[in-house]
């Protein structure tokens, strides 16, 4: 799947929204791991990352070769600061209609708009993919993750009171989120 937009974020400056390719491999394990050590709302720690340059660039060539599944760099003053994905919840008939969503922005540029976009960005890729519906969990101590979905047309299906452990706050209370494609 492809995907490329310009948007002009609230400080005025340009980001480029855009395929990750083989050749952003290292950056992007870069920017996953920063991400993943900036904040306590993600799936991993930093230390957990195993996959090396090499296995994450042929992560994301399969990602641009594939017409259901994307992954989406927000990309500002030429740095990769921000991820985002779609991809099967599963490879069977019965879950064939379903896909999760999951977005990452470095803490710099949180507040510019960058998430929104790629949410969004992902969001349009979900439906001309073909899927019915799109799926995440968030923490629901993240306030303003939890605005954004909303926002978008996401809804809350349940919770997982302990969805994650924590090493800094013990366990954390997932909110499972649901956004219908095909209304």
């Amino acid at each position: 799947m492809r995907y490329h937009q310009i948007i002009t974020l609230k400080d005025g400056r340009t980001c480029v929204l855009r395929n990750g390719t083989k050749e952003d491999g290292a950056i992007c394990l870069e920017i996953f791991r920063r991400t993943h050590e900036q904040t306590d709302f993600l799936l991993s720690y930093p230390d957990e990352i195993t996959f090396t340059p090499e296995q994450q660039e042929e992560y994301l060539q399969k990602k641009a070769e594939d017409p259901k599944e994307i992954e989406i760099l927000a990309e500002v003053d030429g740095m990769v600061v921000g991820m985002a994905g779609i991809e099967a919840v599963a490879r069977h008939w019965k879950t064939d209609p379903r896909a999760s969503f999951g977005v990452s922005v470095v803490r710099e540029f949180w507040g510019l708009g960058i998430g929104r976009a790629l949410t969004e960005a992902c969001i349009r890729c979900a439906r001309e993919a073909g899927y019915s519906q799109l799926e995440l969990e968030v923490v629901a101590d993240n306030a303003a993750a939890l605005e954004l979905y909303r926002s978008v047309g996401f809804t809350q299906y349940g919770r997982n009171p302990r969805g994650f452990r924590s090493r800094h706050s013990g366990w954390q209370e997932l909110v499972l989120m649901r956004l219908e494609l095909d209304e």
